[in-house]
């Protein structure tokens, strides 16, 4: 499918990068009910390693079954569909051809301490992604841990050899660790600022959570202050995210966090739109909900990006 005039605008704005991998970008792009809209919805199954089976499915036990979250996405219109090794290995003989995929290559789990030195442990490969068929891989990094630098390093050898061969690179840039409050790993300049590391990381697509109003670094604040930075509003806070990311250059998605109401995640998904984010990556929110709940409330929200 050839792309349209704004996949093709979105596209022009990754120079350096190969003609592969920008068609792997338009895979994503031109996909599912927002294809060619410069818009995406994702589905993010990562939660199984991150907090245990039951955290994560036990309210919906259909969502054990990796077919699930295929069928899903796949019936929901969803751009993509994200995951680590095994969730994308159980379904991709049946699926695999029918939604465009990220291989989720590092993960964390609730296990292990993560205080001061959260980290993620690389559980993929660049050549699983190609095995599988994949669009993308998926990164995580901890701005803010003291094993941040690592990480970095590690994206960075990822990152090289997934343009090598064509795939595009998504990082999930959550800061966390180090002298960070709880309050600090949402706050809307560290949020910008990880936004923007993950950019100069080399990343195609940049995951975050929705910032709050709060700053977090006192030399920050006094520059919001003195240049008078509007985050009076979540849509002026995500167009603020999207303004660290190279003015715009790069395409933002926004986690739908832990699990809320309805009406809370619509709210979010119009200041997103409204701030000019790229769209929603949306996990346990989704997958939580029984089925035909989780199809309605997908449907709403990709009517909001709709407009």
């Amino acid at each position: 499918m050839k792309p349209t005039s704004r996949v093709q605008e979105i596209l022009s704005a990754y120079e350096g990068e190969s003609r592969d991998t920008r068609e792997n970008l338009a895979r994503i792009l031109m996909h599912g009910r927002l294809g060619g809209t410069g818009r995406l919805v994702i589905l993010p199954v990562d939660q199984g390693f991150e907090h245990g089976p039951a955290r994560s499915f036990a309210p919906n036990p259909d969502a054990y079954d990796p077919h699930y979250h295929y069928r899903l996405a796949i019936d929901a219109g969803l751009s993509a569909y994200a995951a680590p090794l095994g969730m994308l290995e159980a379904g991709v003989d049946t699926f695999g051809d029918k939604i465009p995929t990220i291989l989720k290559m590092n993960s964390a789990n609730s296990l292990n301490r993560a205080k001061e030195a959260p980290d993620q442990a690389v559980t993929g490969s660049v050549e699983d992604a190609l095995r599988l068929g994949c669009a993308a891989v998926g990164f995580t990094i901890y701005p803010g841990s003291d094993a941040a630098y690592g990480m970095f390093e590690e994206i960075r050898d990822i990152a090289r050899e997934a343009k090598k061969m064509g795939l595009a690179v998504v990082v999930w840039s959550y800061p966390r660790g180090g002298n960070l409050s709880t309050e600090g790993e949402t706050a809307i300049d560290i949020i910008a600022y990880a936004a923007h590391m993950a950019c100069l990381l080399g990343a195609n697509v940049v995951k975050v959570k929705l910032p709050t109003a709060h700053l977090e670094l006192p030399a920050a604040k006094k520059v919001y202050e003195a240049q008078k930075v509007d985050i009076s509003t979540l849509a002026a806070r995500v167009r603020h995210v999207v303004e660290s990311c190279f003015g715009g250059r790069r395409l933002v998605v926004f986690s739908g966090g832990s699990s809320k109401d309805l009406d809370s995640l619509y709210e979010e998904a119009r200041a997103i739109r409204d701030g000019g984010g790229t769209g929603s990556i949306i996990g346990r929110n989704t997958f939580q909900r029984p089925r035909e709940e989780a199809l309605k409330m997908l449907d709403t929200i990709i009517g909001i990006y709709q407009g």
